[in-house]
C-alpha cells in the first residue's frame, strides 16, 4: 500500500521533498541548538526554512522558534551573528561586555564553539541509526533453518510449499545459513533455472519432498527511483515471466537479458497479483554506476528492480544492540560509498550524472514514499547520512570549513583575521553554488 496515493503527481511529490528535507533539516539544526545552548552560546534565531516568516514564537530563553515560507534549509542565528551563515557581527561584539562576549559564537571558548558546530551533522548521523536500527528491529532477521513466513503470489500455479516448513535443500541443493552471504550466493548460483522445483522440507516431525516455485523468482520487490522499471509503471509484487517471448523463471535469467540487450529495448510480459493479469511493456535497459563489495564501481546495464525470495522468510528478534550496531554500519557504509562515488566522479572513473540536485532528490522521494512508509523512511534516513557527510567537508560556510577555522585557532593561537574569513566565506558560498547549480543541470540535463 503507498504511503501517499498517487504519488506520480507533482505537488505530492513536492510535499514528499519537503516533509524529508523538513526533518533533516530540523534534526541538523537542532543539534547546533542544543549543544549550543548546553554550551552557554545564546542562540537569538531556530528558523525551520528561508524567506518571509509565517508563523513564529519566542521562548523564555529568548529564542525566536520560526517556520518561514521556503522549506528548503534553514539555519540557527546564534547571539553576535551578523547572518545565517555565522558570520561575526564585529561592531555588535566589540560593544558587549565580557559577560556577554562569553555567549555568543565568536567569544566562547574554541571547545564550545566546536562542540556546537560538529553537533549539526552528529545529531544526522544519530538520527540515521536510530531508524535503521528502528527498521532492522521491525524487520528481524531471517530465522535459522530457513523457514517459510507467508507464500508471495508469484503466478496462477499452485505449489505444495506453505508456511511453516523449514526449507533444508532446493533441487537436492542443501541451505547453508542465511547469514553466509557467499555460501548462498553459490547456493543460488547451483540452482536450476526452473520454475516448478523439489524442495526437502521439515514439516512438524516429518521430513518430506514438496513442489515450489523457484527459489530465487524474477520479482520486483522493491524499484529503484528514476530508473526504466520504475518510469513505465511497474510494480512491487510484479512477477517478470518472459523476456522477448522468451519464458524467463529465474531473477538471474531476467538479470542476463537485461545484460546482454545492451542498452536497447525490450519486451517484458508481466504477471500482476493484484490482478491476475498478464500485461506487456517495453523498456530500455539504462547504465548505471554501480558499487562493488571490493571498492570502486562497475558499469552495467539495469532496469532497476531488487528481487527477493520465492516467500517472505520467518524472522527472528533481533535485540537493540544488535540492531543499533548495524545502524552503525549501514549508515558507514552510506558514508563511505558517497566519497567514494565523489572521488571516482572527479577522477572521471564514473559519470558525473550520477550527481543529482534539488529536483532529482524530489522526484526520490515521491518515488520512495509510492513504495510505502518503510521505503520512505529508510530513504530520510540515508539522505541525512548524506547531508551529514556533506555539512562535513571542509568548505567555508559548510560545518567543516568552520571546523577548519577553529583547527587553525588552536595550532595558532588566533583565529584568522575577519577580513580573510570574509574572503574564505565568500569564496565557500560561491563553490557551493556552483557546485547546487551543476547538480541542478544534471537534474534537467542528463538521461
Amino acid at each position: 500500500m503507498a504511503f501517499l496515493p498517487e504519488f506520480g503527481g507533482l505537488a505530492m511529490t513536492l510535499i514528499a521533498f519537503v516533509v524529508a528535507l523538513s526533518i533533516i533539516v530540523a534534526i541538523h539544526e537542532y543539534g547546533h541548538y542544543i549543544v549550543g545552548r548546553w554550551s552557554g552560546i545564546h542562540a537569538e534565531v531556530f528558523s525551520l526554512g528561508f524567506g518571509p516568516v509565517l508563523f513564529s514564537r519566542v521562548d523564555r530563553r529568548g529564542t525566536k522558534w520560526q517556520v518561514a515560507a521556503l522549506p528548503f534549509g534553514g539555519y540557527v542565528r546564534f547571539m553576535g551573528d551578523s547572518d545565517a551563515a555565522s558570520g561575526k557581527d564585529g561592531d555588535a561584539v566589540r560593544a558587549m561586555t565580557e559577560a556577554e562576549r562569553r555567549r555568543t559564537m565568536h567569544g566562547a571558548p574554541l571547545w564550545a564553539r566546536a562542540a556546537t558546530v560538529v553537533a549539526g551533522p552528529a545529531f544526522n548521523f544519530a538520527l540515521s541509526i536510530i531508524v535503521f536500527a528502528g527498521i532492522i528491529m521491525a524487520r528481524g532477521q531471517v530465522a535459522e533453518p530457513l523457514t517459510v513466513g507467508e507464500m508471495r503470489p508469484l503466478s496462477e500455479m499452485a505449489f505444495e510449499l506453505r508456511e511453516g516448513d523449514e526449507v533444508l535443500a532446493v533441487a537436492g541443493q542443501p541451505v547453508p545459513a542465511f547469514s553466509d552471504t557467499a555460501a548462498m550466493d553459490e547456493f543460488a548460483g547451483a540452482i536450476p533455472k526452473e520454475r516448478v522445483l523439489d524442495y526437502t522440507v521439515r514439516r512438524g516431525d516429518a521430513v518430506i519432498e514438496v513442489s515450489g516455485p523457484n527459489l530465487y523468482p524474477p520479482l520486483i520487490s522493491q524499484l529503484a527511483p528514476q530508473s526504466a522499471a520504475y518510469d513505465i509503471g511497474l510494480a512491487p509484487g510484479d512477477v517478470i515471466v518472459a523476456v522477448n517471448g522468451e519464458e524467463v523463471a529465474a531473477f538471474d535469467q531476467l538479470k542476463t537479458h537485461v545484460e546482454g540487450a545492451g542498452g536497447a529495448p525490450i519486451q517484458i510480459a508481466v504477471f500482476r497479483p493484484g490482478t491476475g493479469e498478464t500485461l506487456d511493456f517495453v523498456l530500455a535497459p539504462r547504465r548505471v554506476d554501480e558499487p562493488q563489495p571490493e571498492g570502486g564501481f562497475a558499469t552495467k546495464w539495469r532496469i532497476g528492480i531488487v528481487g527477493g525470495l520465492a516467500f517472505e522468510p520467518a524472522t527472528e528478534v533481533i535485540g537493540p544492540v544488535q540492531a543499533i550496531g548495524d545502524g552503525v554500519s549501514q549508515t558507514f557504509r552510506i558514508m563511505t560509498g558517497s566519497i567514494s562515488g565523489l572521488w571516482h566522479m572527479i577522477t572521471g572513473a564514473i559519470s558525473t550524472c550520477n550527481m543529482t540536485g534539488p529536483i532529482g532528490i524530489a522526484q526520490t522521494s515521491g518515488a520512495m514514499a509510492s513504495q510505502g512508509a518503510e521505503s520512505f523512511i529508510w530513504f530520510v534516513a540515508a539522505l541525512s547520512t548524506a547531508v551529514g557527510l556533506l555539512n562535513l567537508f571542509p568548505v567555508p560556510v559548510l560545518d567543516g570549513g568552520h571546523l577548519v577555522f577553529y583547527a587553525y585557532e588552536a595550532v595558532a593561537g588566533r583565529p584568522p583575521s575577519d577580513f580573510a574569513l570574509r574572503v574564505l566565506m565568500a569564496a565557500g558560498l560561491t563553490l557551493v553554488l556552483s557546485v547546487m547549480i551543476f547538480a541542478l543541470t544534471n537534474d534537467i540535463f542528463c538521461p
